[in-house]
């Protein structure tokens, strides 16, 4: 699902766990290179990311890039800045007590993204569904 918000657009998938799980994984930063195709490595003192977090992130042309958490409000949204640029949001909206909404937002001009956060949505979803088989 696709949808445009304020000169950004979003993309969302609905994961089949309670928010928490979801939360929990995509706030890790030990599994960014598991489930963000564009990051193969991330080197950051917080595995578990709040406000102001840093660190670099290794990208998938082998440099690094440092990144800040801009805005983090827990259970509900963060996004990042990684070098100059304000990069992705994340968004997490509970649909009921084992299901939650995923969403990934970005400025309209950075659409060609979208095929990367979906394919992170993607994967997002079969790490929880392994922690869920646990």
């Amino acid at each position: 699902m696709i949808f445009f918000l304020k000169k950004r657009i979003s993309i969302c998938r609905e994961i089949q766990a309670p928010a928490e799980v979801v939360w929990a994984v995509f706030t890790d930063t030990h599994l960014w290179p598991k489930w963000g195709a564009s990051v193969l490595e991330v080197d950051c003192n917080d595995r578990y990311i709040k406000m102001g977090s840093a660190g670099r992130v290794r990208t998938l042309f082998s440099f690094w890039l440092p990144f800040t958490i801009t805005t983090f409000r827990h259970m509900d949204f963060w996004s990042w800045r990684i070098g100059p640029l304000d990069a992705t949001g994340h968004k997490i909206i509970t649909t009921n007590e084992n299901s939650c909404k995923l969403c990934f937002d970005m400025a309209w001009w950075f659409a060609a993204y979208m095929p990367i956060c979906w394919f992170a949505l993607f994967k997002i979803d079969k790490i929880v569904s392994k922690k869920k088989d646990l």
